[in-house]
């Protein structure tokens, strides 16, 4: 079986053109080529206003058909382009994986007045006023959709919070009294700021029955509509986990096990991502985010970093097969909310790391591939990319064999298929130094090349089946069989 790579199809400050959903189009014979397997798509959905990301979500059921927010098109296209690209990419053997936004609704339609207590924003569950009135933005009706595709109008008493008072212009976190409200019961959502149910906009109440019947609704009239392949769960630490596992065990017995599902759940504490893995019993992968974090960790210390702590507490080393390993994401690139940039120096030997191994399914980062324009911007890694994703495809596969003795370098080797293209894997902090690592006796007398040309001259391979290795300094090598 071939190696499974993700490409998140998309950046944050991507222009508000209207041409992406064809961009990627295009791209998709290309990407095929080079052992993308599947493509996280952006929100498709209606949102705020024509150039929103997507993550401010207005209206599930508009895909950028319906006059609504001042725009039909959405950031990224049409429906008409979205179900195209849709097609596109599972002709070029692609599963197209949607972005899913549930935790929240934005940009409601007309005010409502509820009664509401303000809470601490650093303790939610602590109440810092007695109960009032307020107006707040949290009537649904989709006028421009004029109850195409579905009927069903959200109420205040469908969320459980929201963070501005209409009637007085004051911003806080307030919580939505009446009958079977509050936040997410403690334990179903994560503890940080006592309960973290609230994120932003009017928070969904999950408990709501209404609400319930609408998003499996949604979701049935969603998959069957543009045939996508699976879903990447937004903030799913701020979503009652109870639903959730619900939610996609359910989406599973419908549309089969196939259907791949991974969430973002923001942590980089082992504990939190172990306890939510059990929440919903396994049924859907994690990003892994603390694996990101040492990749950053290890390219802002430079030389200070111990590189034989990268994996420590990671999803990818406790729980292999529940991992989605990744070097950048539109939060983690510059000017965003989780800014956790990774070094351009060690970017390289951070996407080796999560490329070249055997656990986990990377996912590469669009304004990595394709670089970034602007303010905020940064150059494309296409050229070294491309070369490690071709050395995915065609040669990171057997046994692996970790050489994590150096906190300056640390290496591996796979053994290739069928034990014919084999390769050793070198990341180094500091001075250039050598590794001597294992490829076996058969390999004897032949000679290795540096796969991405760091290193000009080529390691032979001595009787016993040890090489000495060569890594430049502050950079990574990547060794395989010298095709003379």
């Amino acid at each position: 079986m071939e190696n499974e790579t993700m490409l998140q199809g998309f950046e944050w400050y991507l222009a508000d053109d209207g041409q992406h959903w064809q961009r990627l189009a295009k791209e998709a014979p290309e990407l095929a080529r080079k052992g993308i397997k599947k493509i996280w798509l952006p929100p498709a959905y209606k949102a705020t206003k024509r150039d929103d990301v997507g993550y401010g979500v207005y209206d599930l059921f508009d895909l950028g058909e319906f006059d609504q927010k001042g725009t039909i098109r959405t950031k990224y296209g049409s429906k008409a382009d979205y179900l195209a690209l849709i097609h596109i990419l599972k002709e070029c053997g692609i599963d197209p994986i949607a972005d899913v936004v549930l935790n929240h609704k934005a940009g409601a339609d007309q005010k409502e007045e509820f009664q509401v207590v303000a809470v601490d924003p650093r303790d939610r569950t602590k109440p810092v006023s007695d109960p009032f009135l307020i107006q707040g933005w949290t009537h649904f009706c989709f006028l421009g959709r004029r109850k195409v595709y579905n009927d069903f109008q959200w109420h205040w008493y469908h969320f459980t919070g929201t963070d501005y008072d209409a009637k007085t212009g004051k911003s806080g976190i307030y919580q939505i009294q009446g009958d079977n409200k509050g936040w997410a019961h403690t334990g179903l959502v994560d503890s940080e700021n006592g309960n973290y149910d609230y994120l932003m906009f009017a928070d969904i109440d999950f408990k709501h029955p209404e609400v319930i019947q609408n998003l499996y609704d949604w979701a049935s009239w969603f998959i069957q509509t543009t045939g996508i392949k699976g879903f990447r769960l937004d903030a799913i630490k701020h979503i009652d986990a109870f639903f959730m596992n619900n939610f996609i065990r359910d989406i599973k017995d419908q549309f089969g096990p196939d259907f791949y599902v991974f969430g973002e759940y923001w942590s980089g504490e082992l504990e939190d991502n172990e306890q939510y893995l059990k929440q919903i019993h396994y049924r859907f992968d994690l990003i892994d985010t603390r694996l990101h974090l040492n990749l950053f960790d290890a390219g802002r210390l430079g030389s200070a970093y111990d590189l034989r702590g990268l994996l420590e507490d990671s999803l990818v080393k406790h729980h292999p097969k529940h991992a989605v390993t990744f070097v950048e994401n539109h939060d983690t690139q510059k000017g965003q909310a989780l800014e956790s940039t990774v070094a351009d120096w060690f970017k390289a030997a951070a996407y080796a790391f999560i490329l070249l191994r055997k656990e986990g399914l990377p996912c590469v980062f669009y304004g990595d591939y394709y670089g970034v324009t602007g303010k905020n911007g940064q150059q494309s890694f296409k050229d070294r990319l491309d070369l490690l994703l071709d050395l995915r495809l065609h040669q990171a596969y057997g046994d692996q064999t970790d050489y994590f003795d150096n906190p300056h370098c640390i290496g591996w080797t796979r053994k290739g298929k069928e034990g014919n293209t084999p390769l050793a894997v070198l990341i180094n902090n500091h001075v250039s130094t050598t590794k001597r690592m294992y490829v076996g006796p058969e390999h004897a007398g032949r000679e290795f090349c540096d796969a991405l040309q760091h290193c000009k001259d080529t390691v032979q391979i001595d009787e016993e089946g040890w090489g000495e290795f060569l890594v430049p300094e502050r950079s990574v090598s990547v060794w395989k069989l010298h095709e003379k």
